[in-house]
């Protein structure tokens, strides 16, 4: 898949849940209730050691498009490559992780914080990315600034937004979706509740 890959994935949910997952017994139940409430495209942070597991584990629900995030090295994008990711996040962009991406063919959405990191995704071809960490990179007044002199280049703002933000964020012209760990409440697994939660983002469609 090439750039326009992550462009479909994007336009799956306006929502996509940033999942941080200790528990691979979890990983089934969680997902299922979030692919019921309306959340299809689902990001495990490649920040525990059930990550890898987990992604293994959600690939087999019907309807689930499972990536890796915070993903930060080319060792890194192997193993999720190898887990099954379909997509890649990071939370930023450099030369390795970047070109590596780009020649494995997966959905890549690279985080980018300022005009040169977008420059830098531009130049290896990529028009899609993770503004990261919106609420504390500038916010909204910062993206719209950005977005000016970059038409056609599509944003998920991910990084301190919650439900009572999401709404701003997701009226932006550029912004196809924003990322956000509320949808998965921590502390013990509670599949009702995570469904609920999903079924409320899904319902902000821009």
């Amino acid at each position: 898949m090439s750039d326009s890959g992550i462009e479909q994935i994007m336009a799956l949910a306006p929502v996509i849940p940033v999942i941080v997952i200790d528990r691979v017994e979890d990983a089934v139940p969680m997902a299922e209730a979030l692919v019921a409430g309306g959340l299809k495209v689902l990001e495990v942070t490649m920040r525990t050691p059930a990550a890898l597991d987990a992604i293994r584990a959600m690939k087999a629900v019907p309807g689930a498009v499972v990536g890796a995030g915070t993903v930060l090295d080319p060792r890194m994008l192997r193993d999720a490559l190898d887990a099954g990711a379909q997509f890649i996040v990071s939370p930023g962009l450099t030369d390795s992780l970047g070109d590596a991406a780009v020649a494995s063919g997966i959905p890549f959405l690279p985080g980018v914080a300022n005009a040169s990191n977008i420059m830098m995704g531009l130049d290896m071809g990529l028009d899609s990315f993770k503004f990261f960490p919106a609420a504390t990179s500038g916010g909204i007044p910062a993206l719209k600034a950005l977005a000016g002199p970059f038409g056609g280049v599509n944003f998920c703002p991910t990084g301190g937004i919650s439900a009572a933000t999401a709404p701003e964020w997701l009226a932006l012209e550029p912004v196809r979706c924003v990322g956000g760990s509320w949808v998965v409440p921590a502390g013990p697994l509670d599949p009702v509740r995570i469904e609920a939660l999903a079924r409320e983002a899904a319902a902000l469609r821009r």
